[in-house]
C-alpha cells in the first residue's frame, strides 16, 4: 500500500477515536453534573420566597435530618450547629412529622447554647415541605414569657403585701370597738391602726408609682434634666423622716450638664435611695448625697451609715418586694418597692445603678446617668427633635437620645 495512502488512513483513524473519545467524555461529564445536581437539595417552587419572608427563624431537614436550609436566626438561637439540629426535642418532633404526616405544634424551652443555664423559650411549628423535606418554624417568645412570669409575681405579690395592713387594720378596728370603754387601750390601737394605713398608703403609692414608670416613655416625652435641682427636691422631701431620726443630709459636689429624661421619675428615684438610707441609718448619724461628673457621666452617690448589705443580699435587693429583714421592714415602714423603683428609672434613662456596702460599714448606692454634650433652648423642641429623628430612623430611644446630643 501506498505509503501516503496509509498514513492518511491512519490520520483519519487517530481522528475518529479522537472525536469519539471527546464526546464520550462530553457525555460523561454531562451524566456526572446532571447527577451532582439531582442529588443537590431543591426546595419546592416559591418556598424559598415565601420562607424569606415569614419573619421567624427556620430549619429544613431532609430525611436524615441533615440541615439542608437554616436562616441566620436558627443559628443565632442556637437551634442548629453546622448542618446538624441540635436539640433532640426538635429531632423527636420532626420524627413524628415523618412518620403521621401531621402538623406538629408546641413551645419548647431550651438551652440556650452548650455553656451555662440560658435558655431560649420557642413556639415550634414543625410541618412537611414537599415529600423529601421537614420544615421547622421557631418564633422566639423568650420575653413574652419573662415579661408574663414577671406580671404574674407581681399581682401575686402585690395581693399578698396588700393583705398584712388591711388585715391588721380590720383587726385593729374590731379591736377599738371591742374596747371602746377603755381610752387606754382605744388611743393604743387607733396609734397601731394610724401606723398600718400609714404603711398600706406607702404601698398603694409606690404600686402605682412602678406601674406609671414601666409605662412613661422617657424618650418621646423626655426633656434636659438638671440633676442638681433633682437632687435638691429629692433631699427636701425626706426632709422630715431625716429630722425625725436626727440624721443629717449633707450634698456635696454639682453638675453643670443635664441629663435627658424625665424630671418627676428621676426624683422618685433620688428620693427612694435617700429614703432608703434614711430608714436603714441609725438615729444621730449622717446621710451623704454626693454628684459629679466624670468620663461622660453624671455620678450621684448615696452613702448611710447603716449595718451593711452581706454579698449574697446584695444581688437581690433590687427585686421587687425582697426584704433583707421583713421584721424590720415592718417596722420602718419598707414596702420593698424602692429600689425596684430606682432600677427601672434608672435603666429606662439609659443609666445604671450599683451598691458597694460591706457589713458594718454602711453602703454606698450609685447611679450613673449619661450627660447631654448641649441643652437646646428649647426643652419642648429637644422632644419634638427626637420623637422626629426616632420616627425616621425607626431605631430604638437610646440611639434617638444619643443622636440628641448624649454621650453613650
Amino acid at each position: 500500500m501506498d505509503p501516503l495512502l496509509l498514513t492518511l488512513v491512519a490520520g483519519l483513524v487517530g481522528l475518529a477515536l479522537g472525536v469519539g473519545g471527546m464526546a464520550a467524555f462530553r457525555a460523561s461529564e454531562a451524566q456526572r453534573l446532571r447527577l451532582l445536581y439531582e442529588d443537590e437539595p431543591s426546595l419546592p417552587d416559591g418556598a424559598a420566597e415565601v420562607l424569606s419572608i415569614i419573619g421567624r427563624a427556620y430549619v429544613i431537614v431532609d430525611a436524615i435530618d441533615g440541615v439542608v436550609r437554616a436562616s441566620p436566626a436558627a443559628y443565632a438561637f442556637g437551634l442548629v450547629r453546622g448542618h446538624t439540629v441540635v436539640h433532640s426535642e426538635l429531632l423527636d418532633l420532626t420524627a413524628r412529622v415523618r412518620r403521621d404526616g401531621v402538623i406538629e405544634q408546641e413551645q419548647l424551652e431550651l438551652p440556650r447554647g452548650p455553656l451555662g443555664q440560658g435558655t431560649i423559650v420557642v413556639q415550634v411549628r414543625v410541618a412537611a415541605l414537599g415529600t423529601e423535606y421537614i420544615l421547622i418554624l421557631a418564633d422566639d417568645r423568650t420575653e413574652i414569657t419573662r415579661s408574663e412570669e414577671i406580671r404574674n409575681d407581681f399581682v401575686a405579690n402585690v395581693s399578698h403585701e396588700l393583705k398584712t395592713p388591711v388585715g391588721a387594720i380590720s383587726l385593729l378596728a374590731e379591736a377599738i370597738d371591742d374596747a371602746a370603754e377603755d381610752e387606754v387601750a382605744v388611743r393604743r390601737f387607733a396609734q397601731r391602726m394610724h401606723k398600718e394605713s400609714g404603711r398600706l398608703s406607702a404601698l398603694v403609692q409606690d404600686i402605682i408609682e412602678l406601674s406609671r414608670l414601666q409605662g412613661a416613655d422617657v424618650v418621646r416625652r423626655g426633656k434636659p434634666v438638671d440633676i442638681n435641682s433633682v437632687i435638691a427636691e429629692a433631699v427636701d422631701r425626706n426632709k422630715l423622716p431625716a429630722e425625725s431620726k436626727q440624721i443629717d443630709i449633707v450634698v456635696g459636689g454639682s453638675v453643670s450638664l443635664p441629663v435627658y429624661g424625665d424630671h418627676d421619675l428621676l426624683m422618685t428615684a433620688f428620693r427612694n435611695l435617700i429614703d432608703n438610707a434614711i430608714r436603714y441609718s441609725p438615729e444621730g448619724t449622717r446621710v451623704g448625697v454626693g454628684v459629679r461628673s466624670r468620663d461622660g457621666l453624671i455620678q450621684v452617690s448615696v452613702t448611710d451609715q447603716g449595718a451593711g448589705i452581706t454579698p449574697e443580699e446584695q444581688e437581690r435587693i433590687f427585686e421587687r418586694f425582697y426584704r433583707i429583714d421583713a421584721a424590720r421592714s415592718r417596722q420602718t415602714g419598707g414596702t420593698g418597692l424602692g429600689l425596684s423603683i430606682v432600677k427601672h428609672v434608672v435603666s429606662n434613662h439609659g443609666g445604671e445603678v450599683t451598691v458597694w456596702s460591706q457589713a458594718g460599714q454602711g453602703s454606698t448606692f450609685t447611679v450613673r446617668l449619661p450627660e447631654m454634650e448641649s441643652a437646646p433652648d428649647d426643652g419642648g423642641a429637644a422632644g419634638s427633635t427626637v420623637q422626629q429623628s426616632d420616627r425616621k430612623t425607626g431605631k430604638k430611644g437610646s440611639t434617638a437620645v444619643q443622636e440628641q446630643g448624649v454621650k453613650a
